[in-house]
């Protein structure tokens, strides 16, 4: 090769950048120890943003296309090297490729669990994780705040500082919504949109535009499903003493399992024959207490029924002076519903009758103690 060919060598006349990778961001195109021919002929691609760099400074901005550099498309750069009219000599500048299409399937996620406050189970723990997308609409904000002067960059080098902003501001927004712990699946749509959009200022300070994000999956500790688990079969199983069977069902069978002999055998043996007559008495007697019926009294105006509380006939529509009883303690008149006198404070109910087995118990007994049943 001659001398003349040598410098031609140096002289770049053609330039673009075939993106062969999924995650690259920004490429440098490779100028260094070269000139860049006035004249020649620059590519960008569509999703491509192609930038001059004069010393460090930004200078002229090409969208996609073909162009063909000179002074008149590239003002920036003219008057940053004070070229005259009609400058034909090649020169040096940095050119840096900026990939704007959608980067895709970005994944988020709790490394440590989200404290909250739920109405229902107290303060809770959450985890999460879910996907985003995100591109590049401001190439030159995106250079200034985070490229620096890299041979290139990709979606890794963000990626952590990205997930922690997703991360602060989704847990601010759970924390805001208050929405309980079991209805949390039910917003997952609405969450996702109101994250987004929290997103957007932040992620616009680095030159970029979140596109989506969605929320995959919100769950709670171990400990808090098994109690979500258990109220679900409580649920199911119906009423408490439906509840009581079920649980001295499982007991007497896991006796039964029980092979063990001696005192030990005969002592579960007697509890489990004892159980067994308490669930098939609570059977055959309904398991459950019959329910109170309301108090109700003649109206003095049309003699209609009705509740003894009620303050108007629903019949004539006309007052009703509340019933009076006298106290069992002082004798003062109090109304017929009242649990306390107003005048010596005594409690009105005297006894509590065991609807099992018709035993007179007192008044703040919780069960019978007679046969043991719930009051």
């Amino acid at each position: 090769m001659g001398l003349f060919g040598f410098f031609k060598s140096q002289f770049i006349e053609v330039i673009e950048w075939t993106d062969s990778s999924t995650n690259t961001m920004v490429y440098r195109f490779p100028v260094q120890d070269n000139e860049i021919k006035m004249g020649a002929e620059l590519t960008v691609r569509e999703s491509q943003v192609a930038i001059f760099v004069n010393e460090g400074e930004i200078a002229d901005v090409f969208g996609p296309g073909r162009h063909l550099l000179y002074t008149q498309n590239m003002p920036i750069l003219t008057k940053l090297k004070s070229w005259k009219h009609g400058f034909e000599s090649p020169f040096k500048a940095e050119v840096y490729f900026v990939n704007t299409k959608q980067f895709i399937n970005q994944k988020w996620g709790t490394s440590n669990p989200i404290m909250m406050r739920d109405a229902e189970f107290g303060m809770i723990r959450l985890r999460g994780y879910g996907i985003y997308s995100y591109r590049v609409s401001e190439p030159t904000v995106f250079l200034k705040e985070l490229f620096g002067t890299n041979a290139s960059y990709d979606t890794s080098a963000i990626e952590d500082q990205l997930k922690k902003m997703i991360l602060s501001g989704l847990t601010d927004l759970f924390a805001e919504s208050k929405i309980p712990a079991l209805d949390l699946a039910m917003h997952y749509d609405e969450l996702s949109e109101q994250g987004q959009a929290k997103m957007k200022k932040r992620f616009n300070a680095f030159g970029f535009d979140i596109t989506s994000l969605y929320i995959e999956n919100l769950s709670l500790p171990e400990e808090v499903e098994k109690v979500m688990d258990k109220r679900t079969a409580m649920g199911v199983l119906g009423d408490m003493n439906q509840y009581q069977q079920y649980q001295a069902a499982e007991a007497i069978r896991e006796a039964a399992r029980n092979e063990g002999g001696g005192l030990a055998g005969a002592g579960a043996g007697l509890g489990a024959g004892a159980a067994l007559g308490g669930v098939m008495a609570n059977a055959f007697s309904g398991g459950h207490q019959p329910a109170a019926q309301p108090a109700k009294i003649s109206c003095p105006h049309c003699q209609a029924q009705i509740l003894a509380t009620a303050k108007f006939c629903g019949e004539c529509g006309k007052t009703v002076q509340t019933q009076k009883v006298p106290c069992i303690s002082c004798q003062a008149p109090i109304n017929a519903d009242a649990k306390f006198c107003g005048e010596c404070g005594a409690q009105q109910v005297t006894e509590k009758t065991c609807t099992k087995c018709g035993s007179k118990n007192a008044p703040t007994a919780k069960f019978c103690g007679d046969c043991g049943d719930t009051l």
